[in-house]
């Protein structure tokens, strides 16, 4: 494993350069910021009339079409949802690449599943900072920063890397260090870990566990906290110190319980089933029927997302977050 540090970055890369961030959510408000910060010349594009736009605005910027920023800029970061990067790209960055400029990406979907084809004379990078934008920000306001993933797709000038480590350091990803990887890596674990682990993988346990619970007679209000409410102790715990520090954190009744009765629900089943999950990624069978269903109008998306909003656990955990005064903003 290859980490970069401070050491190995230099911000002179991008000196002289303007930096375009395509698209000002939470990712791009946080990067742009950053970038600003550390003497970087920034333009962002936000469509216009929307929160985002504003936002730019009252951050001191001047936001502009994708195409207006992608034409001004020698570097152009595509941060708009997956879904939309390819139409963006088509429509309003590809008309503006000529030799010598730079496409980055924080994640590399359309890339790795060739819904974005760069012209070869043009480098293509990727970092990928692992948190959400607004903890880059505070990060960098406390002189810190955010691990990072780093990966080079195209290197038409010799430089994509170097340029790449600037960007990183540009955010401050380099003062807590950045993990060399490629597009293929970082897309296929990315897609892997959402879906079997950190949001399928949970969100089905959480609504199983309550079911059972439920469904042998416990009141629905007690089977939430104990299978949902309680998660985030557990999570927090494994963030900081790891799952052997979670385990030190918590009763040795809760500890045995994990160590005992864990792998008889990870069962070896759940594990096959896994790397079939993990199969369907690599193989594209996951990125095409996504593409399709954004092509379709979404039918699926919409009936199962409207599915698990009417569980019971939703109604249940509405009623008892009320309760909650700092769960309120």
């Amino acid at each position: 494993m290859k980490i970069y540090y401070d050491n190995d970055a230099d911000l002179s890369y991008l000196k002289g350069k303007k930096i375009a961030i395509i698209g000002y959510g939470i990712q791009g408000r946080g990067q742009a910021l950053c970038l600003r910060d550390s003497g970087l010349d920034v333009v962002v594009s936000e469509m216009a009339g929307t929160p985002n736009f504003e936002q730019a605005k009252k951050d001191g910027f001047n936001p502009v079409s994708a195409a207006e920023a992608a034409a001004q800029a020698d570097v152009i970061q595509i941060l708009t949802q997956d879904h939309v990067q390819a139409k963006v790209y088509t429509e309003a960055i590809k008309p503006n690449l000529k030799k010598g400029k730079v496409l980055v990406f924080s994640h590399g979907f359309n890339i790795r599943f060739k819904q974005i084809k760069p012209p070869k004379n043009i480098d293509v990078i990727m970092i990928a900072p692992k948190g959400p934008g607004a903890l880059v920000r505070r990060m960098y306001e406390e002189g810190k920063g955010v691990p990072c993933l780093v990966a080079v797709h195209q290197d038409a000038s010799g430089n994509a890397l170097k340029i790449a480590l600037a960007y990183a350091k540009g955010i401050k990803g380099t003062t807590a260090g950045v993990i060399e990887t490629t597009f293929a890596e970082e897309t296929e674990t990315d897609l892997f870990g959402e879906q079997a682990v950190l949001c399928g993988g949970v969100s089905e346990l959480i609504k199983a566990g309550f079911d059972t619970l439920v469904e042998a007679g416990y009141q629905p209000e007690i089977a939430y906290f104990e299978v949902l409410h309680e998660l985030k102790l557990i999570t927090d715990l494994i963030q900081e110190r790891g799952i052997s520090g979670m385990r030190r954190g918590v009763s040795n009744t809760a500890c045995y319980g994990d160590l005992s009765r864990g792998p008889r629900i990870i069962t070896q089943k759940t594990r096959k089933e896994m790397k079939k999950i993990l199969k369907e990624i690599v193989k594209g069978k996951f990125a095409k029927e996504w593409i399709g269903e954004n092509v379709a109008g979404r039918p699926n998306f919409d009936r199962l997302l409207k599915e698990g909003d009417e569980h019971l656990i939703e109604k249940v955990g509405k009623q008892l977050r009320e309760m909650m005064p700092w769960m309120k903003k």
